[in-house]
């Protein structure tokens, strides 16, 4: 009896791990980073990304991105969540939560 216990519970755990997957919810945006900002201002500097026909600014990636600005080839396509930054020099800097290279 002990053994069947055993077997059943075994056989419901393996299932049960079988059936966990990591879930992707989607991305909020579609966006285009265009290059770096190369302009000599106060608030410069960082790269360009343009979301829904609208420019902005952003000053890292997300350290799991698994992206290097430094050695992409512009225009790079993207999926991300981001958010505006509060308290920016530019009212059109964002963080970016979370992206994927398209």
């Amino acid at each position: 009896m002990k053994l069947k216990v055993l077997r059943v519970s075994l056989v419901l755990a393996i299932l049960s791990l079988a059936m966990c997957s990591k879930r992707e919810y989607p991305y909020m945006s579609d966006g285009i980073i265009t290059g770096q900002d190369i302009r000599m201002c106060a608030c410069c500097g960082g790269w360009f990304i343009t979301i829904d026909s609208t420019n902005y600014l952003f000053n890292s990636l997300p350290t799991d991105s698994g992206m290097d600005l430094l050695n992409e080839t512009f225009p790079v396509s993207v999926k991300l969540d981001w958010k505006v930054t509060d308290g920016a020099c530019l009212n059109n800097t964002i963080t970016i939560l979370r992206i994927r290279k398209e």
